[in-house]
């Protein structure tokens, strides 16, 4: 079989045309490449929320799939219209790259108190002026977005080029697929951002404060509607997972009207506990969107008693600090967790464990590239072609009851009157659920049960955010029959 695919000829939607091509020569496909400009790269004045088509990007290479000149055509996914195309279809959805976005800051602007940066997106501009006012190191009094065009290596040198300009926003999708792939033609390219990336420091800003484009990082392949030898083929690479992700954002997206000029983020967040959707922006109704929630696998039951308990917490720094030489990354679980470590200087990456332990850091001084959002220690943080290194060398800042190299001693006490209250009363019902925002909080509440009310305490319902607590109480449980996931404790005492 011999498939003509269609695609931009940008580096980027070469290399995005390229991924497909190669997956489908897997199958024994020969694949012909057809690369072209689409009407948004001939117009590189006018911001894409201005012009007036939609579809910029796409709607030249409609009449050729009609018409049967391509078999099939490799979109962005984030680049198609929301309305349905007549006579086309989406059949198949490559494995999602990261999905945020990605913020460049000249290292010759830095303590800068005023910046001015590249991007031509309204929601990039509405999230992210308040969330840099807040999480870079230093205080800037005004924060401005100018417009540019171009593809990424053009916006890049543009960039470089203008004094005036001391930043840039992309998809961190972009940059991460055009670095990390061994195709011969694109090591120029390669080599000029790494050019470009040297002279800037980066953030990723979480998804939490600054959703993505609805459907970015995904790869979308159109055919004929009545193409049905291709159906067949290019099920055997779809991606049900990013397909559902990514239509559910377009589908949220689309209930406000959809299109580039909105100032809405879409994002959704597949993870084994469930899918997290976060809506954030200015509706065109003038409305302030902010949602984050967590739609989770499992619900816990509706007639449960909510109880936490009230705890007293020490912190102890230990005299002796983890050393950071030789190390790629620091992650750090509370900004107290940095010791006497001068994290200020500290030549690698700094991620924080959530948003405001990053805000913390950065009232200190130190530069901090992105957090886990606080889903655990297992968020992975994507940051290797940023580095340059496959396997980042990591180092944890955290307590000694997490961690054998933790930074300080922590102890945990119940409040008075709780142990007598929990032993009296508390376990005299099964339907008791509480919330737990660290496994030695439920080790300090198990460590004082005798052995008949502390089976009835690990039969009640628990619950506790994801990553290592969620981990942890499982494995101490036995099992996560009675343990049920939230992102925080308010989301768990709104929901139940």
């Amino acid at each position: 079989m011999r498939l003509v695919l269609g695609a931009r000829q940008s580096d980027l939607a070469r290399l995005q045309g390229y991924l497909v091509g190669d997956a489908l020569k897997s199958l024994g496909v020969d694949i012909e490449y057809v690369f072209r400009e689409s009407l948004g790269d001939k117009n590189l004045t006018d911001p894409l929320w201005k012009m007036p088509e939609k579809g910029v990007f796409t709607q030249d290479f409609y009449q050729d799939l009609i018409n049967g000149k391509l078999d099939f055509v490799v979109h962005s996914w984030k680049d198609l219209p929301v309305e349905h195309t007549q006579g086309t279809e989406i059949v198949a959805t490559l494995p999602r790259a990261d999905q945020r976005d990605l913020v460049l800051i000249k290292k010759t602007s830095l303590k800068k108190k005023v910046l001015r940066i590249f991007s031509s997106s309204p929601r990039r501009e509405y999230n992210l002026i308040p969330f840099l006012s807040k999480h870079l190191p230093w205080t800037t009094e005004k924060i401005e977005f100018a417009n540019v065009r171009g593809n990424i290596p053009t916006r890049l040198q543009k960039m470089t080029d203008d004094e005036s300009i001391d930043g840039l926003v992309l998809a961190k999708a972009a940059i991460d697929r055009l670095l990390a792939h061994p195709y011969p033609e694109f090591k120029p390219v390669q080599e000029k951002i790494r050019g470009h990336l040297a002279k800037c420091n980066w953030i990723i800003p979480p998804i939490s404060e600054n959703p993505n484009a609805a459907a970015q990082g995904a790869l979308a392949i159109e055919i004929r509607s009545d193409r049905k030898d291709l159906k067949e083929l290019f099920a055997k690479i779809h991606c049900e997972q990013t397909a559902s992700s990514v239509v559910h954002e377009r589908k949220v997206f689309s209930g406000y009207g959809g299109g580039c000029h909105q100032k809405i983020g879409v994002a959704v967040l597949t993870r084994s506990y469930g899918e997290i959707l976060t809506v954030k922006g200015l509706s065109p109704k003038g409305e302030i969107l902010d949602t984050r929630k967590l739609l989770a696998t499992k619900s816990a039951p509706a007639d449960l008693v909510k109880h936490s308990f009230n705890f007293s917490i020490v912190r102890n720094q230990k005299t002796a600090d983890v050393s950071l030489a030789n190390t790629d990354m620091v992650w750090v679980a509370r900004s107290e967790a940095a010791g006497s470590v001068d994290l200020s200087s500290y030549p690698g990456v700094v991620w924080a464990a959530g948003v405001s332990t990053w805000e913390k850091l950065a009232k200190k001084g130190v530069w901090v590239s992105g957090c886990a959002e606080g889903l655990g220690e297992s968020e992975d943080p994507r940051v290797e072609w940023l580095i340059g290194k496959t396997k980042p060398e990591l180092v944890t800042l955290t307590h000694t009851l997490a961690s054998n190299a933790g930074t300080y001693d922590l102890q945990i006490q119940l409040a008075d009157g709780e142990i007598a209250k929990l032993k009296d009363d508390l376990l005299a019902s099964g339907k008791y659920f509480f919330y737990w925002k660290s496994h030695s909080q439920f080790e300090a509440v198990l460590g004082v049960l005798d052995s008949a009310p502390k089976q009835n305490f690990l039969n009640c319902a628990h619950a506790c955010g994801p990553g290592k607590t969620w981990q942890n109480l499982k494995d101490t449980l036995g099992s996560d029959k009675n343990l049920y996931i939230y992102l925080n404790e308010e989301s768990w005492k709104s929901q139940i």
